[in-house]
Order: C-alpha cells, then sequence, then structure tokens
C-alpha cells in the first residue's frame, strides 16, 4: 500500500521523556479531518512512515533497511481522520522484552513513577502519553507488550483481537501473535481512536462475567483491592455476580511454557537469515532471548503449537460470547530501574503467565489503570470474545467510571500524572 505522505517538520517540543527515537523527531499533518481531529500523536518504531526509517530499536536494523517506500494503512488512517503524527518512539529491540530497556537508545521515563521503567516493548509511546507529550500512541502486543506499560504507566490500552487491525508495514516479532495497539491517559481519546480502527461488531450483550483466580493469584497483594473493585463494578454494571474460575485444565506456568516456545520458534524462522547475516548487537537480555529462540527445534515447536491449539480453545469456550474475564494487567507494578536480573526474570514469568492467556488465545483485553495503595500504578484488565475490541472498550470504560479509574470522563491533555517530577514534564502538554 502506497500512501501519498505530507511534507515533515521537526518535533515542536522538547522530548522531555526519552521517549523518541533520534530518527524518528519529525511531524507530519493530518491528511484529512475527522474524528481525530486536533489530537496528537506518536508511533513506535516499527511501524513504517514513507520516506522515514524504520529502527525497530536496533542500530543495526535501522542502518541495513531502506527508508520505508510505504505507510503503515494504520497510521495513513489516523491522519485521514485528522490526527497529526510526532514521530516515532523507541521500542525494546524488535520488540523482544516487556522490560522497556534499550541497550543502545535508553530507557523512556515513566511519569507516574520515575525510579522504575515504563514497561516495554511498546516503551517510549507509553513514556510519551504518560508525560502529556501526545494525546495517544500507537503501540504493539505480542507477548504483553501494551498491556504491560499501560499497567505500568497508569493507561489505558488494548490488546487487539489478533489480526483485528492491519500489521502490513509493520516490523515483526513473531507474526502468529503480533497485535496493532495504542495507549491513552484519557478514556474519551482512547475510544474515539477505537472508534476509527475498529469495526463495530456489535456483538450480543455482555451476559456475565468470570474472575480468572489463577491469574489473579500471580499478582502481588496490592491488585487484591484492584481486582475486587472491578468485580463488584461488572456485577453492578450487568446485573449478575461474576463467578471465580481457572482459566483452564492446567496451570499457568505451562501457558507460559507454550507460549515461549511457540512464539520463539515463530521470531526465529522470522528474522533468522537477517540475524545469521548481519550478527547484529543486541543487549544482552534480548541477546540471550535470540539464542534461546534459536535453539526451539521444528518438533518441540509442532507439539506446542497442538498444545496452543488446545488450550485456545478451552479460554475461548469459557468465554463463549457474552462473557467477559477479569484478570491482572501484570504480576507487579512497575519494576524498579535498578533491580538485579533474578528479580527482573522473576517478575517478567509471573507476569507471562498472565499475558499469555490473551496471546495464546487470540482474545482482546484491555487495560483498565488504578493508583494502588502504594501509590504505584497498577492494572487491572477485562478479557473479551475474539472481535469483541469496541464493545469491550466501551465496557472498560463504563467499570472505570463506577471504580473511579485515572482517566475516566476528562478532556485530552487533562489527566496528566501528578507530583513534581510529572508537572516538569508536562509544560508543552496543554
Amino acid at each position: 500500500m502506497t500512501t501519498s505522505q505530507p511534507a515533515a517538520s521537526p518535533l515542536p517540543y522538547a522530548d522531555t521523556a526519552g521517549a523518541w527515537v533520534p530518527h524518528g523527531l519529525f511531524t507530519l499533518p493530518p491528511t484529512g479531518s475527522g474524528p481525530l481531529d486536533g489530537l496528537r500523536f506518536a508511533a513506535k518504531d516499527l511501524f513504517d512512515v514513507a520516506g522515514h526509517p524504520t529502527g525497530a530499536g536496533n542500530p543495526d536494523w535501522l542502518a541495513t533497511h531502506e527508508p520505508a517506500s510505504a505507510t503503515s494503512p494504520v497510521v495513513a488512517r489516523l491522519l485521514a481522520a485528522g490526527a497529526r503524527l510526532d514521530g516515532k518512539t523507541i521500542t525494546d529491540e524488535l520488540a523482544y522484552s516487556i522490560q522497556g530497556e534499550n541497550a543502545h537508545y535508553g530507557t523512556p521515563l515513566n511519569t507516574r513513577a520515575p525510579d522504575r521503567v515504563p514497561g516495554g516493548s511498546s516503551s517510549g509511546s507509553a513514556s510519551a502519553v504518560a508525560a502529556g507529550l501526545v494525546d495517544f500512541a500507537l503501540g504493539t502486543d505480542t507477548g504483553g507488550s501494551t498491556r504491560v506499560p499501560a499497567s505500568y504507566c497508569g493507561l489505558w490500552g488494548l490488546r487487539t483481537t489478533h489480526g483485528k487491525v492491519s500489521a502490513e508495514h509493520l516490523v515483526p516479532l513473531s507474526p502468529l501473535f503480533d497485535t496493532v495497539t495504542w495507549l491513552a491517559r484519557d478514556t474519551a481519546v482512547f475510544e474515539r481512536v477505537g472508534s476509527v480502527l475498529l469495526a463495530d461488531d456489535a456483538p450480543s450483550p455482555w451476559r456475565a462475567a468470570v474472575v480468572l483466580g489463577d491469574a489473579c493469584a500471580q499478582a502481588e497483594p496490592a491488585f487484591a483491592p484492584l481486582l475486587d473493585a472491578v468485580r463488584q463494578a461488572l456485577s453492578e454494571e450487568l446485573g449478575v455476580a461474576p463467578s471465580e474460575a481457572p482459566t483452564s485444565d492446567t496451570d499457568l506456568e505451562h501457558w507460559r511454557q507454550t507460549y515461549v516456545t511457540v512464539s520463539a520458534y515463530d521470531a526465529w524462522q522470522t528474522h533468522r537469515d537477517w540475524i545469521t547475516r548481519v550478527q547484529p548487537s543486541f543487549g544482552a537480555a534480548v541477546a540471550g532471548r535470540w539464542k534461546m529462540a534459536a535453539g526451539v527445534d521444528a518438533d518441540t515447536a509442532a507439539r506446542a503449537t497442538a498444545e496452543q491449539a488446545r488450550l485456545r480453545e478451552q479460554i475461548r469456550a469459557l468465554l463463549g460470547t457474552d462473557t467477559v474475564a477479569v484478570l491482572p494487567s501484570a504480576s507487579s507494578a512497575a519494576i524498579s530501574r535498578t533491580a538485579d536480573a533474578a528479580a527482573v526474570d522473576q517478575i517478567r514469568a509471573n507476569t507471562f503467565r498472565i499475558t499469555s492467556i490473551a496471546g495464546l488465545a487470540g482474545l482482546p483485553q484491555v487495560n483498565i489503570p488504578f493508583i494502588g495503595a502504594d501509590g504505584l500504578p497498577a492494572g487491572v484488565s477485562l478479557l473479551g470474545p475474539a472481535g469483541s475490541d469496541l464493545a469491550l472498550i466501551r465496557l472498560a470504560i463504563a467499570v472505570g467510571r463506577r471504580t473511579g479509574a485515572l482517566g475516566v470522563g476528562t478532556l485530552p491533555g487533562t489527566d496528566a500524572a501528578t507530583g513534581p517530577a510529572a508537572q516538569a514534564l508536562n509544560p508543552v502538554a496543554k
């Protein structure tokens, strides 16, 4: 898809959050008018924009790929709906992390918890939105790359139904699991973007809810009152008390291992030729994941893929067409920037036991952002049937309204993070 592009201009303000890549400091005006008039957005540096390089979080990728010849249809649709593109944001290398650190471009700031990581791999997108530098930002989610930063930074974020939003002209990680996503501080903006990117499938009304008890057990105690609040709000909204059930007939560690095996094999098949030929420089953690991925053989991957199909059918049967599930968005608040590797790996494993559910099943999941009793952002999610994305957004907003979630009913730019550090970052947000 070739798209004509208006002339680019430099960013009109300073990147006070360290969210943009050096080659992403440009703006593009809207190409049309519509429901996104007056809004500014950024794109994770996996999305192609014609005439501009796509770096995928790695300087060797940047050096070995020509500027994009075409624009992502998602970016083009947002421009046509009246939004202005304010450049490209940092991603963890080839999106292969949920931490939010990049060995080459740095760690973007988490304005609501400045001593903690923003989460990844949509790190720069989450950082820019949380700092009020843009109204919303495009991300991706393969294994949690939007749900985790949304939870860590106190943002609304949606992992879309797999395949529902075009991934054309997007650098993949694992095409079997990659989804196009966006993050926003404000529910009005969040839903407006959904109205542009998602078809309104108008599924049958929600009739039931279930709390995934095994997923909730993976989260730290600070999540418990937030999960209870969402459970109560759903009971009031739907007129029926949510039940509690396990995700499937097996433990979530089995889900995590299945996801890791299938996605790693798929990612290696996708990028093997480039990695083998270029021998790129990766940060230590990402390099370790690629080494692991290279060691997954076809027979092991085939067995895991068969198991994925079984698990997928179990969670889809539990939800049917009219049931929503409640679960944490991550297992902890944002991780300290100085946490040791062992602690990071343990939290990462706990979180993947949660995020692998939607990943393996290809289902949509919305993060509802809260500030916990410890003063840190923490997200609770609603998981819905395949294709229920827009209805799920609207239900999540209704739940957020009942529970006092962040960003409900405010105008664009008014739900910036609080505190001295965040105020210092936000002079350009208004």
